[in-house]
């Protein structure tokens, strides 16, 4: 008889009292087998309120880390070990440390796709979804951000009183995604509307009917009464889209543009993972308290 892989990850998932997250950008069928799919700000949220005892976060580092800090008591695994983010990866603790002492009074705010020990020097942790919420109740005439510059130059963007220190980091995916791309495709779909993520560069915000983040994609798509539409993010998104709006289509420019790290997770990998419970994320308590703080002021200003 034929193995089923999902059964089996379905049977251990409940010997261990585990809850499987999967982000928006994951490969579709393990969005399908997951028990929540998000994007960073809500995975956050039901990692922290879940009665299970295991977390398994199908995502990036980053998200299981964040998972940890809000959760210490929890068992926290990564359904791949080596799945990173380039872009988190782009912030130090201790360039931040020096910049903070070059603006003293800046109020220091990190993209929720930053490493444990950045979070840890940081004021507020911010998603591309909370992040305006949150930067309407920061009373701080400065506001140090990162890692990511496009995101931080589109919130600065919204506050025009505000004086912005912005972080020289991006995400490769998103910083590549080209205004030529999507005006060939609009060209193409004249009635298409352009739906952007803020990752993105400023010329190609430009363009968007809408710009947001993945779960603000989803939801503009799925309300809206145009038919074709043009994606500017990362393609996992589309296995929602398409869920959701089987009528409607839906367009990346270039054709591809996929996270290699993202799309590392497997099924053998997730059940790997749960049998032998391995890739449990482990922190450092100090860095742990210290970066909670990040996350905690994240949930309440963003209310």
């Amino acid at each position: 008889m034929e193995r089923n892989i999902v059964e089996d990850i379905l049977k251990l998932k409940k010997e261990k009292n585990a809850i499987i997250l999967a982000h928006y950008y994951q490969p579709g069928e393990v969005q399908d087998l997951a028990d929540f799919v998000g994007d960073s700000y809500y995975l956050s949220e039901i990692a922290k309120d879940c009665k299970e005892d295991v977390v398994v976060l199908c995502g990036v580092k980053f998200m299981a880390e964040s998972a940890k800090i809000l959760s210490p008591k929890k068992t926290v695994l990564m359904s791949c070990e080596n799945a990173g983010c380039p872009m988190a990866d782009m912030a130090n603790e201790e360039e931040l440390v020096k910049l903070k002492e070059k603006y003293p009074n800046a109020y220091v705010v990190c993209y929720i796709n930053s490493t444990a020990k950045v979070k840890a020097h940081c004021d507020v942790s911010v998603t591309s979804s909370s992040a305006l919420n949150i930067l309407k109740n920061i009373p701080n005439k400065e506001v140090l951000f990162l890692p990511d510059k496009n995101l931080g130059q589109y919130i600065a963007e919204a506050f025009p009183k505000k004086e912005f220190i912005l972080w020289d980091g991006y995400c490769k995916y998103h910083n590549k995604i080209e205004k030529s791309a999507i005006l060939d495709l609009k060209d193409k779909y004249k009635d298409a509307q352009i739906l952007v993520h803020p990752e993105c560069v400023k010329e190609v915000r430009e363009l968007g009917d809408y710009v947001g983040s993945t779960s603000g994609i989803i939801d503009f798509a799925t309300k809206s009464s145009a038919k074709d539409f043009i994606i500017a993010t990362e393609e996992g998104v589309l296995h929602q889209l398409k869920k959701k709006n089987p009528n409607k289509n839906f367009h990346i420019p270039g054709g591809r543009i996929c996270c290699e790290d993202m799309k590392k997770t497997t099924l053998e990998g997730l059940y790997d993972t749960l049998l032998n419970m391995k890739n449990e994320m482990i922190l450092d308590e100090d860095i742990r308290e210290k970066a909670f703080i990040s996350l905690e002021n994240m949930h309440k200003l963003a209310k």
